[in-house]
């Protein structure tokens, strides 16, 4: 039998998944705007810093998920340790997880100082090269502060406190404008570096979102009893241990989804900046739009999380059925204000002529996988909280580079499809690990309910 067997209502369940969701949904809007304000500065200054963004952001995009989608991890281990009723662990759990993230933050900042040699191997156009390499060499700064707010992020959402990470990347938003301004078009010593600009304010604003949360989170009161700064703690290979068997599959599982959109650009870079352009906008949109699902999974990781540590399995499932649906509204919403309005999006990013024609034409692709999308980040969202993290991962690898990937390339290059090429491949894929992650969440439910 289960220890916990606490009814819940659907109103109650719906009232705490809003609680939550709404104000990760503001925050994801504004970290994934940071990216939106990237694309519309640069593409009002030309094409090539259009397309030089684009290739760049490809590829520090995946980089930059992977390593702070490892801290995730700390979200399902702070909610279990919350719902098992044992918040004495949380403090080591959260201190362990900024080990880690200093660690993580270091590699991928390395990482990302090397990126610029392999563009010319992928065939990027030599014109795109020197800007969109200084963006990867300036962005990568920023990434220990990156993975270190990742931890700090998942512990203050999952104790039920997402408003102050809300209101750190609200400001953040506002911030950038200006320092883009400063870097794209220089002031006094500050050179003038065009699109390459955006790499060095995102940088800059990174280390100023950790030293924000960090010291809100050290004085603030709701955060004492299970205050992460009271003490020094060495690191400890039990917590680091649990943390990257968690973590990594989900970094990986973020990494293996988010590449493939990303990388799309770097595709479909012999076919023109036009194409690149066009592309890049419609990926924006879809990127903004998915911030949407994302925020309802994140929300549906934290209650499921609770609920198992609980083995109130019951609640669970409830959870789970009503995020389903909820994603399910959401998606057709999008699906419609997505076809009525895709005129005017485009119109926000561009007033090319031939831009425009191509990405109008590529939403209707990324109308296309609304719903499968929604399903897919949904279950996977569950899946993390019951802290089923190496299938989804499988999974993801399996949807995305063995089907869509192959599939994109085929269809974008030795086909007249072009751009819409990649996008058929990627609806693929998306159906693929929508179909699989959703017979994974029903079958460790049915392994649940028959050992209880």
């Amino acid at each position: 039998m289960s220890n916990a067997t606490t009814v819940t209502t659907t109103r109650f369940e719906l009232k705490q998944l809003f609680h939550l969701m709404i104000p990760i949904l503001v925050t994801q809007f504004a970290q994934a705007g940071f990216g939106l304000i990237d694309t519309i500065m640069a593409g009002h200054l030309s094409p090539q810093d259009l397309a030089s963004i684009a290739v760049g952001v490809g590829l520090w995009i995946p980089i930059m998920l992977l390593f702070s989608g490892i801290m995730i991890a700390t979200t399902p281990l702070v909610a279990e340790a919350n719902g098992a009723r044992t918040p004495e662990q949380i403090p080591s759990i959260v201190r362990q997880s900024l080990w880690v993230a200093l660690i993580l933050g270091i590699i991928a900042m390395l990482i990302l100082q090397t990126m610029p040699l392999l563009l010319p191997i992928l065939g990027v156009p030599e014109n795109l090269l020197p800007k969109a390499s200084l963006f990867l060499h300036a962005i990568g700064f920023g990434m220990p502060a990156v993975t270190m707010y990742a931890a700090l992020r998942g512990y203050s959402e999952a104790l039920g406190y997402p408003r102050p990470v809300t209101a750190i990347s609200l400001i953040a938003l506002v911030a950038l404008i200006p320092l883009n301004f400063l870097f794209m078009y220089g002031i006094g010593p500050i050179p003038h570096l065009g699109s390459a600009g955006c790499g060095f304010a995102t940088a800059i604003l990174q280390w100023l979102m950790f030293i924000s949360l960090a010291s809100y989170v050290f004085k603030a009161k709701r955060y004492q009893k299970t205050q992460p700064f009271a003490l020094w703690e060495k690191l400890n290979s039990y917590w680091i241990k649990r943390i990257l068997k968690l973590g990594l599959p989900i970094g990986l599982a973020i990494f293996f989804e988010v590449s493939i959109f990303s990388t799309a650009a770097i595709i479909l870079s012999p076919l023109g900046e036009i194409t690149v352009a066009a592309h890049q906008i419609a990926i924006s949109v879809t990127s903004q739009l998915f911030m949407i699902p994302m925020s309802l999974a994140i929300a549906l990781t934290i209650r499921v999380g609770t609920y198992y540590g609980e083995k109130n399995w019951d609640a669970m499932r409830k959870v789970q059925v009503l995020g389903l649906a909820t994603g399910t509204v959401f998606a057709l919403i999008t699906m419609l204000l997505m076809w009525l309005l895709r005129a005017e999006i485009v119109a926000a990013y561009t007033s090319d002529y031939e831009v425009t024609q191509i990405a109008v034409y590529l939403i209707l692709f990324a109308i296309a996988y609304q719903l499968m999308d929604a399903w897919q980040v949904s279950a996977a969202g569950c899946l993390r909280g019951m802290q089923d993290t190496k299938g989804p991962m499988w999974i993801t690898m399996f949807a995305y580079w063995v089907i869509a990937f192959p599939v994109g390339i085929y269809l974008a290059r030795f086909t007249e499809m072009g751009a819409a090429g990649v996008w058929v491949g990627l609806i693929v894929g998306l159906s693929i690990a929508c179909v699989l992650l959703l017979t994974r969440l029903h079958m460790n439910n049915k392994r649940l309910s028959f050992n209880n």
